[in-house]
């Protein structure tokens, strides 16, 4: 039976109200979203990363703050530091800019491995341990980091760890001729996410990512998927094949993506249009990653 959710298509209107052109991105964008990923994006500048972080935030209505990563940015810069009080005589948790609901680390790869693997426990668990204590994060959570990945003066390469936290990596891309011109032509002084109106909060949100934990996964398509990511393991350019979190992802982008679609079960096809998004950078290959998955999709035989 079909599954209807208006609030969601309003959530793709207003977003490709800002991301002019872009359905697949925003629809990439979402199925992280949804499946409680986070969404590395990946391109040169000026494309609209910044500016789908910013819409996303708004249009989901929670709270949103921007890291601005620099080679000199501390972890404590990012998750808080406890401070002497005076006053009471007491240390007071200063909170970072990592507790909010959508945090977008911009630039990530131009702060040094230390501060990048302060957002590991973040990312993966939820909550930050500082000075032997743990605080969890505010729910729901998601980090999109940007990243140019054509500049490597004063760049530090995430490392496989930190790449394998994204459920999914995606580029915007330029825009086609007539939608570029038509930005041109329409554009004034003023951010188009200016007028995003909140659909959501948080709690609709998370209600909504409840919903997408009961899309049934059967088992032939289940298959499927295992087959793909075990191929990403036996292939003789893969010097590190996709991990069991790798694939835990893979499913859930996949129910998120049928969620999207108004379905309540996974297809094959929401398979094959994820596995280069959610597959390619959790791999280390000898040849490009993301033709190694197009080749290891036309290998393997679709069910019916």
């Amino acid at each position: 039976m079909p599954q209807h959710h208006p609030e969601l298509d309003h959530v793709r209107q207003q977003l490709d109200g800002v991301l002019r052109g872009k359905p697949e991105v925003i629809e990439l964008a979402l199925v992280a979203v949804l499946a409680r990923g986070h969404l590395l994006l990946e391109d040169v500048p000026g494309v609209g990363k910044t500016t789908l972080a910013f819409a996303l935030s708004r249009v989901l209505g929670c709270s949103f703050r921007r890291i601005q990563f620099t080679s000199d940015l501390l972890p404590s810069d990012i998750l808080g530091v406890n401070i002497f009080s005076k006053q009471t005589s007491q240390f007071e948790f200063k909170p970072g800019p990592i507790f909010a609901h959508v945090v977008l680390a911009d630039e990530i790869n131009r702060t040094t491995p230390k501060t990048q693997s302060s957002l590991l426990e973040a990312m993966n668990e939820g909550q930050v341990s500082i000075d032997n204590e743990t605080r969890p994060l505010p729910l729901p959570f998601l980090v999109i980091a940007t990243q140019n990945p054509h500049e490597y003066h004063g760049t530090y390469p995430l490392p496989e760890s930190q790449m394998d936290r994204f459920m999914v990596r995606l580029r915007v891309g330029y825009p086609s001729p007539l939608v570029e011109r038509e930005i041109l032509r329409t554009r004034t002084g003023q951010s188009p996410v200016s007028g995003i109106v909140p659909v959501l909060n948080p709690e609709t949100l998370l209600a909504l990512q409840a919903r997408v934990d009961a899309v049934r996964v059967e088992d032939i398509v289940l298959d499927y998927l295992l087959t793909i990511v075990s191929e990403t393991r036996r292939s003789a350019s893969v010097i590190t094949g996709v991990s069991t979190r790798g694939a835990l992802a893979f499913q859930q982008a996949c129910r998120a993506r049928a969620f999207l679609h108004h379905r309540a079960f996974v297809l094959p096809d929401d398979v094959k249009a994820l596995a280069r998004p959610v597959l390619a950078h959790r791999i280390q290959a000898t040849d490009e990653a993301d033709r190694l998955i197009l080749e290891i999709i036309e290998s393997v035989p679709v069910p019916v």
